[in-house]
């Protein structure tokens, strides 16, 4: 990797937190978001996304599952443009990453050490996609019927995703995601109505999980779609004065 470009800075309680990403990243605007989660928001963008000139903003999770505050938060970002949905995760911490990830390959059982998650759902139906990216842009997906149901007892390629990945030398990293919008509205009827939630797994393998939508009662159990929050499609970009 080259030199480092850019020190974002994330409002948490007042206090600034840098977080560190490098040239390739390139986030040209930025804003950033620590708050408990009731809503996943997307941003809709009107031109469309380029992996090295991002204008997304990012969302920070500060707790685990038990509300215990984390040494280093982690962050996430959503958006659609005309054609694809994208997936942003963050972390100023060096992670443990699957022994078998490849940058940018379909990789079975990533949750077994540090990843992020998004998982969404057919409004209607109850079915649901889960997603995995590993921070250096290995990923995997599989589709349930119900609660750890899976549609196909087989590991499925979803095709189109494209993944990227940035690490910079103190260990920050930064991972995306770009999923073709018409298999998400084919097969999950995205849109308005869309239900999601986003998940991490960190400090492996002392693991931490942690999730956007509340917590309930009990172990980690991130296939609960009963929680999974309604998502808001927000036309154009945010601001710290106006984060709903």
């Amino acid at each position: 990797m080259s030199h480092l470009s850019r020190i974002l800075a994330i409002q948490l309680k007042n206090r600034p937190i840098p977080i560190v990403f490098s040239r390739f990243l390139a986030l040209e605007k930025y804003q950033y978001f620590f708050r408990v989660s009731v809503i996943m928001l997307i941003e809709h963008k009107s031109t469309p996304l380029q992996w090295g000139s991002l204008d997304l903003a990012l969302f920070g999770l500060e707790k685990d599952w038990y509300g215990n505050e984390l040494d280093t938060p982690a962050a996430f970002g959503m958006a659609i443009d005309h054609g694809s949905f994208w997936f942003v995760a963050t972390r100023r911490k060096p992670a443990n990453i699957h022994p078998q990830a490849r940058p940018g390959e379909f990789t079975p059982e990533l949750w077994k050490l540090d990843v992020a998650e998004f998982f969404l759902s057919h409004p209607e139906s109850g079915r649901y996609l889960e997603f995995n990216l590993a921070p250096n842009g290995a990923w995997w997906s599989a589709e349930f019927t119900a609660p750890r149901v899976r549609a196909n007892e087989e590991d499925v390629e979803m095709p189109g995703v494209k993944t990227f990945s940035d690490l910079a030398p103190d260990g920050t990293w930064v991972a995306a995601a770009s999923i073709p919008l018409d298999i998400l509205k084919a097969r999950f009827d995205f849109g308005a109505e869309t239900r999601m939630n986003v998940t991490f797994i960190v400090d492996s393998p002392n693991q931490k999980f942690l999730t956007a939508a509340a917590a309930p009662d009990g172990e980690p159990d991130f296939h609960r779609p009963d929680v999974f929050k309604q998502v808001k499609i927000h036309e154009g970009g945010l601001t710290f004065h106006n984060p709903q």
